[in-house]
């Protein structure tokens, strides 16, 4: 089913009115749009205009005109590097042209339409995690041995079955799912992942049921009061 429910996504991107940059405003503000396109990890270029700390480093590595390819990818496959970081340099080294391994699964994105706008949360390897309010309010848990944390890497470790049984999505990234559906993107060393469709239907489906049901509870930890 999880399988049906991708190809028919494919005929989603006519019907949405994707724009020729691949970026979207699903927010009033600005500044969250800026921070829901960054999730994806697909664009290099608008995390160039983020903070100075970016500019040395491993930040200065995957900002480079022209990386070290051998440092790229060294950064890629370092597991206690952050999620995001880890799938940029993959980007990257995919289009220096080197051969990426398949389906290492960095990071998970949920998305979800709701009366006041939309809700999404994402889950990286290392265990951070990165909520935005329907109201546009952005929550922002780094990685660790938190609570939060745990069930982040709980989250990918149940997404991963997954993405060794679909593949990727070869084209521009669509824009965020339309009322009633919930989109579900795996951000892999190979490129982003995903499956969409109506709520009811994938949580009831055997691969996408589980991982609605962890990230249910990872959203449930992340909006209690001092979540630890």
């Amino acid at each position: 089913m999880f399988k049906k429910l991708i190809a028919s996504a494919s005929m989603m991107i006519a019907a949405h009115g994707a724009v020729a940059s691949g970026l979207y405003s699903p927010y009033a503000s600005p500044q969250t749009n800026h921070f829901y396109n960054l999730l994806f990890c697909d664009d290099i270029k608008i995390f160039k205009n983020e903070s100075a700390e970016k500019n040395s480093g491993l930040w200065a590595l995957l900002m480079a005109d022209n990386p070290d390819k051998a440092a790229l990818r060294k950064l890629a496959d370092d597991e206690s590097n952050e999620g995001r970081m880890r799938a940029l340099a993959y980007n990257r080294l995919r289009l220096l042209g080197v051969e990426v391994p398949s389906k290492k699964l960095l990071g998970v994105i949920v998305e979800v339409p709701l009366e006041q706008g939309l809700d999404v949360l994402a889950a990286f390897s290392e265990g951070g995690v990165r909520y935005l309010n329907q109201s546009g309010k952005i929550a922002v848990f780094e990685g660790g041995s938190t609570a939060v944390g745990r069930m982040a890497k709980n989250l990918i470790v149940s997404s991963q079955p997954i993405v060794d049984r679909i593949g990727p999505w070869d084209k521009q990234r669509l824009p965020p799912p339309k009322s009633g559906n919930v989109r579900i993107t795996f951000l892999v060393s190979d490129g982003l992942y995903f499956g969409e469709g109506p709520f009811q239907v994938l949580q009831k489906d055997e691969m996408a049921g589980p991982v609605l049901s962890k990230a249910a509870q990872l959203l449930q930890k992340v909006v209690e009061p001092r979540s630890k």
